[in-house]
């Protein structure tokens, strides 16, 4: 074996090839020529063994080449089928909307931060109450929207497997989404206590939280109205209560005002004091006498058909964004399979 370096490889491929006749059931040697094979079968091995090498080399050349050539051919039919342009289209897309998420999501982290450094709510004095901080929720928000839109932005453009992490995820929030829709609507009989206990709460903290202010200031302007039900009800307030020192006793804040700007241009912050001990008959000159809570819904009721709509967009974008998402990994299954096979396939004529 060691003066004839290619005897074996010839021998190996002559049993591979057996091998594969038989299974084809065609007999290496014809019938009549059984009883002379056997004898002259090691003669006719060394006699052309460099003959048959080559012929050997070039059969499995050619076979490699056709193999290559039919796998090159799966790839390239792939890659110019319509299907292949639309996933293209979808890619990009879905690039382009969850980049634009991503941007979204870091204005509103950075603006959340902003309004937390500008309040000082990092000072040791204040850090007890930043849990109730609006702007910690613009913070959350925006944190949540800018990594799950970089994890979906990265994951199109790799195509890698970060698609189906950011797949699951949207797929939760839109559970989520479905399930709190139900529970509003079950529970709307209750929401009313809800939005009133909530917004009592915050007229405690008015003159507290420049937030809490700034949000009831512009509910009040907004809608034009006073209290959660009626104006009176600023009274639980330390500072308008008429048993109060201080000058805003018996007073509404100055957003209750139907004409808040003195001289048009001027804020009067003192446009609400005393507003408490007017009769209706007399206040409503001054101020606006009807609750909060009455008008924010018949502002609900006026635009349920807009919010009804906007809800079915937001879903509807995260249905689609699921969708681009599925298909795209069904692309990389795909591929995978292909690169597979295609491994496979390119191993086994090598020998």
């Amino acid at each position: 074996m060691g003066r004839f370096p290619s005897f074996g490889r010839f021998l190996f491929f002559w049993e591979r090839r057996n091998h594969f006749q038989n299974r084809e059931n065609k007999p290496l040697i014809p019938k009549g020529d059984v009883n002379n094979a056997g004898g002259t079968s090691a003669v006719l091995y060394l006699a052309t063994h460099d003959s048959s090498g080559s012929q050997t080399s070039s059969t499995l050349s050619s076979h490699e080449e056709s193999t290559r050539a039919s796998s090159r051919n799966v790839f390239t039919s792939r890659a110019f089928s319509p299907s292949s342009w639309s996933d293209y289209i979808l890619k990009y897309l879905l690039i382009t909307s969850t980049l634009l998420f991503t941007v979204l999501g870091l204005v509103t982290l950075v603006v959340g931060l902003w309004g937390l450094i500008n309040k000082e709510s990092f000072a040791q004095e204040k850090i007890s109450g930043i849990g109730t901080d609006p702007m910690l929720l613009f913070m959350f928000l925006g944190l949540i929207l800018a990594l799950l839109s970089l994890m979906g932005c990265v994951g199109a453009l790799r195509e890698n497997m970060c698609l189906r992490t950011f797949s699951a995820i949207i797929l939760v929030l839109l559970e989520v989404q479905v399930l709190a829709v139900a529970v509003l609507y079950s529970l709307q009989g209750q929401i009313e206590n809800y939005l009133r206990s909530g917004m009592l709460a915050a007229m405690v903290r008015y003159q507290d939280d420049l937030d809490l202010r700034f949000i009831i200031d512009e509910i009040q302007t907004g809608l034009q109205c006073c209290g959660a039900d009626t104006y009176r009800d600023w009274g639980i307030n330390v500072y308008f209560n008429c048993s109060a020192p201080g000058v805003q006793a018996c007073g509404v804040p100055p957003s209750c005002c139907i004409d808040p700007l003195e001289n048009g241009t001027v804020w009067n912050s003192q446009c609400g004091v005393g507003a408490q001990q007017l009769d209706e008959f007399s206040a409503q000159s001054v101020i606006f006498l009807g609750g909060c809570l009455g008008s924010i819904s018949r502002w609900i009721n006026q635009h349920s058909g807009v919010i009804v709509m906007v809800v079915i967009i937001l879903l509807g974008v995260q249905i689609l964004t699921l969708f681009i998402t599925d298909r795209l990994l069904q692309k990389i299954r795909w591929i995978k399979y292909l690169q597979t096979a295609f491994y496979n396939a390119t191993q086994g004529v090598q020998y």
